[in-house]
């Protein structure tokens, strides 16, 4: 049988183009399941949880060929044991029905291709991890132009989100915690819109680190346009993805769904600066819904760009950031220099601070970390080690757990 109704060098002239760079040639049924995940892009909108449903119990080609061959929805609950499951699919069938044109599924790819766009799916070696835990409503893959590699540093980033209409102290904040948080070998994560979010991307790339920008609409053209040679920087350093393909326009309902993305890819969110109505209080809501750490930047109790971030505080256990230290120990809990600093030199505090509790750091890195001359760096650890402050491991050092912690 042809595989949905195309020629195999059709759907290979379609999907080659849109490979990650190094990725292998693929065989034909690697075509066929790379063509079906960008046909489940522009089927459905994002976020809908029955065709995340059909593509975890059947698999995005199944799926997609029982949708080509008209199925109907007796025959779909045929193939789905689940009787809530089979009513969520008889309800959608007519979402995704009118989008169910070869031509247009082709454009996607066509049009991906001449803007450079790479489709990235579960099946690649950058696929990010974290948008995984979205469950049937993660997307079934991510258009992205730039480097899909910058997606694996999502793996250990914050998402700095907030305002459109911020204000100084806003943009100031959000420039510091964005280079604290690449000195200290983060990524940055934010939605590309004006105020905050732009604010995070250009520190973000003014310190040489990785951003990533998660926009609404598709990558054929960038929104905001004010910010096409922002995102065109972001792109040329790390990269801006989208779930929607070309073509597809930024809506309210997209800008929202597109939250939950920023949420899942990010390893915490802090929200610097935001009114009570902020979208930003969305993706706030789907970081905790994720279980994602969460944190949020007090502002002046008068200002009212500052009262979601409050809201935050008051109802959601956000914690109170002030710097990136606040964003790393939301992660990696409060680092030794919290309990017992006393009696440490200057240097050793700069070579405890730049320590993980968690990933091993050799002395070379640990001298780019802080400034230090290695040997300086290497007399800090020993007289660490003495204090019971830091452990040597056969790939580094870390920093030790704090004293009566468990």
């Amino acid at each position: 049988m042809t595989p949905f109704r195309l020629e195999p060098a059709r759907l290979r002239e379609a999907v080659v183009p849109t490979l990650p760079p190094g990725a292998a040639e693929p065989d034909d049924a690697a075509v066929a399941a790379r063509f079906a995940a960008g046909a489940w892009t522009v089927l459905p909108e994002p976020g809908d949880g029955a065709a995340g449903i059909v593509r975890e119990r059947l698999g995005a080609v199944r799926a997609l060929q029982l949708l080509v061959e008209g199925a109907s929805a007796a025959d779909w609950g045929r193939e789905l044991d689940d009787a809530e499951d089979r009513r969520a699919v008889a309800d959608a069938l007519g979402r995704w029905q009118p989008r169910l044109a070869a031509e247009r599924i082709l454009a996607a790819f066509s049009q991906g291709a001449a803007f450079g766009q790479r489709l990235v799916t579960r099946d690649d070696a950058h696929w990010p991890a974290g948008l995984d835990d979205l469950g049937p409503h993660a997307p079934a893959a991510v258009w992205v132009r730039g480097d899909p590699a910058a997606l694996s540093a999502c793996a250990r980033s914050a998402a700095l989100v907030g305002s459109r209409a911020s204000s100084g102290y806003g943009e100031l904040v959000t420039a510091q915690l964005a280079s604290g948080l690449v000195a200290r070998g983060f990524a940055v994560v934010s939605g590309g819109a004006y105020g905050i979010d732009g604010a995070g991307h250009r520190a973000a790339l003014a310190a040489g680190g990785t951003t990533v920008a998660v926009l609404a609409g598709g990558l054929d053209r960038f929104y905001p346009a004010g910010h096409d040679e922002l995102l065109r920087r972001v792109a040329s350093s790390g990269c801006v993805i989208a779930e929607a393909p070309s073509g597809v326009p930024p809506t309210r309902w997209r800008f929202l769904a597109r939250n939950r993305l920023i949420a899942a890819l990010a390893s915490a969110t802090v929200v610097v600066e935001a009114g009570q109505r902020s979208g930003s209080i969305n993706t706030a809501g789907h970081a905790a819904a994720l279980g994602r750490p969460l944190g949020a930047v007090p502002g002046p109790v008068t200002s009212g760009s500052s009262t979601g971030c409050h809201r935050l505080l008051r109802e959601y256990g956000a914690a109170v950031v002030e710097r990136a230290e606040h964003v790393v120990e939301l992660l990696d809990g409060p680092g030794e220099e919290q309990h017992a600093l006393g009696g440490l030199t200057s240097d050793e505090l700069r070579v405890l601070d730049a320590l993980s509790a968690r990933a091993p750091r050799g002395v070379d890195e640990l001298a780019v970390r802080t400034g230090m001359a290695r040997g300086d760096v290497v007399a800090s650890l020993a007289l660490l080690e003495l204090g019971a402050r830091a452990l040597e491991r056969a790939s580094g050092w870390v920093r030790a757990a704090p004293q009566g912690s468990g």
